[in-house]
């Protein structure tokens, strides 16, 4: 079919990294994403580009060189500390050896990135999906919440964890892991809080026990992202009364739920710069696979949402929308190139879904710490 029309729901690394290598082979598409611009939602926290996930597609798109400028190669830092403050483990990436790890950039700065090798007009911003009408021989109407509507050839569900395109292929909703996370986070760390930088490092610090937990990262402009974590009932402020805008209470309630921890943990906690987001962790059942429909298809959290403990969601993503992408261009039937790209898809990401399930149990379990710690000897 000359000239299909593929749509993209959702305008995140993986969405943006399809459009961009299309584009790169004159196929045109459209990403169509519910953010009025791309400034009006804090984009989240640090990322990890793996070799042969995230490096390989941004190198697909062209965009290695650009990627590489802006990555921060110290913050593959990786450290565990015990609850009562002591360095348990400690991996400082070789200079050397920077570009060849998993270089960490911003989630915004990486979105930046893509969005700007777009074409003019490639993104139409505040388009939320309503719902998606089938009109025959693998074509869709596409409604959405502004009043509009568009048709496509093929539909793209970029749209994350709670997408409105996987609704065409199958009946999984994410479910509840039991692992929340109350996040926080410093600003200016390096002059304003420098003993909480000193202990977090130039990358990630994690402090595992008993089903509790920090991880506190690095980001870019001297800000640390603190997620204050545990494994806890979904509703577990509601059970407790608690009021999530109320900060003072909020502080008050999480240094209880951590009584006896060190003191400078607890500060991740109490010296907070940015107040408090409520943010359980879901994850789809794995294996999450579906039977193949003409003219859909699924990549990213849309179609393997997993806990953050894998490492590999925005990676993943990134490949998904990069093998999508090579399959459309390598076919000119748009059922093949599906068919081509969910046979790589289904397989990798129920192995990876797997791996975070496991990664998450582990991380927030009685015995957490000795869990990752024998983790992380094995692997560094």
């Amino acid at each position: 079919m000359p000239n299909p029309r593929i749509t993209i729901i959702g305008a995140g690394p993986g969405g943006l990294t399809c459009a961009r290598i299309l584009q790169q082979h004159g196929i045109p598409a459209a990403v169509y994403d519910l953010d009025a611009s791309r400034t009006v939602r804090n984009q989240g926290g640090t990322l990890d580009m793996h070799p042969d996930t995230g490096q390989h597609a941004l190198r697909e798109a062209g965009l290695w060189d650009a990627f590489f400028a802006r990555a921060r190669p110290e913050g593959q830092q990786m450290r565990l500390v015990s609850r009562d403050g002591r360095v348990l483990f400690d991996a400082i990436p070789p200079e050397a050896d920077a570009a060849e790890g998993n270089p960490e950039i911003d989630r915004a700065q990486l979105r930046d990135l893509l969005l700007d090798s777009l074409k003019p007009d490639t993104v139409r911003w505040g388009h939320k999906l309503t719902h998606a009408e089938a009109l025959g021989n693998g074509t869709h109407r596409l409604h959405f919440a502004n009043g509009t509507s568009t048709d496509a050839d093929l539909v793209v569900g970029a749209d994350g964890a709670w997408s409105k395109v996987r609704r065409l292929l199958s009946d999984a909703t994410p479910r509840y892991t039991g692992v929340t996370f109350v996040e926080t986070g410093l600003d200016d760390a390096d002059t304003g809080h420098p003993r909480l930088a000193e202990l977090t490092g130039g990358g990630t610090m994690m402090a595992l026990d008993n089903n509790l937990g920090f991880v506190a990262q690095r980001n870019s402009g001297g800000h640390i992202r603190v997620y204050v974590g545990m494994r806890t009932d979904e509703d577990w402020h509601r059970h407790a009364g608690l009021d999530l805008t109320d900060t003072t209470a909020v502080r008050e309630t999480l240094l209880k739920k951590f009584t006896g921890w060190s003191p400078d943990l607890l500060d991740f906690i109490s010296r907070t710069d940015t107040g408090y987001t409520n943010r359980p962790l879901y994850a789809l059942p794995v294996p999450h696979t579906w039977a193949h429909a003409p003219g859909v298809t699924l990549l990213g959290d849309a179609a393997h949402l997993m806990s953050p403990f894998s490492g590999m969601g925005a990676n993943l993503a990134m490949l998904d929308g990069a093998d999508l992408a090579h399959a459309l261009v390598k076919s000119p039937a748009i059922d093949d190139a599906i068919h081509a790209y969910e046979a790589v898809l289904q397989p990798r990401s129920v192995a990876a879904a797997e791996g975070a399930a496991e990664g998450i149990d582990s991380a927030f379990s009685p015995d957490s710490a000795a869990q990752t710690l024998a983790h992380m000897t094995q692997h560094h």
